[in-house]
């Protein structure tokens, strides 16, 4: 990659793009699964946490690349709709993260001491907690996702589309 957010003389943004697809659904549902299903929690272990830190570290290389290709394109409307739309990300997949690592904590360590101290119920409260926080940042994730998308595919078609 050169300074000017192009890879081999071709724009990186959507090199990036498809990184950032492809991997924000699957640290979502692993996400999801981890609090949902403990057979699968066991097995993922600290892929969940990994792959949203792969995703929290990739957005902000997208999101340059994305502003570099944009200062080359100029003010079109739809691009600085995507562009809005694309920071929103950032602090989304700061969150998965967070919450990914939240989880992996929480049944590696403290709703398993919490059961060993007979603590049912705040064993139980927290892991409802957190299963909230799952939801919020799943939904929200993949929500501002699929807008951003959306209006990077339109700002890209549109004018080639019937």
């Amino acid at each position: 990659m050169d300074d000017t957010g192009t890879f081999l003389g071709l724009p990186l943004h959507p090199l990036l793009v498809h990184a950032v697809v492809v991997l924000v659904p699957l640290a979502v549902f692993a996400l999801l699964l981890a609090q949902f299903w403990p057979a699968a929690r066991g097995r993922l272990g600290l892929t969940t946490p990994f792959a949203a830190l792969i995703v929290a570290s990739l957005v902000p290389f997208t999101t340059a690349a994305g502003q570099s290709l944009a200062s080359v394109v100029g003010p079109v409307p739809s691009v600085l709709e995507h562009e809005r739309y694309g920071r929103m990300l950032l602090p989304w997949s700061i969150g998965l993260f967070l919450v990914a690592t939240a989880q992996w904590a929480w049944f590696r360590w403290a709703a398993t001491a919490l059961r060993r101290a007979q603590r049912e119920r705040a064993a139980t409260a927290g892991s409802v907690l957190l299963g909230i926080a799952v939801i919020v940042v799943a939904v929200g994730t993949m929500t501002v996702l699929i807008v951003t998308g959306h209006s990077g595919s339109r700002s890209v078609w549109e004018s080639v589309m019937p």
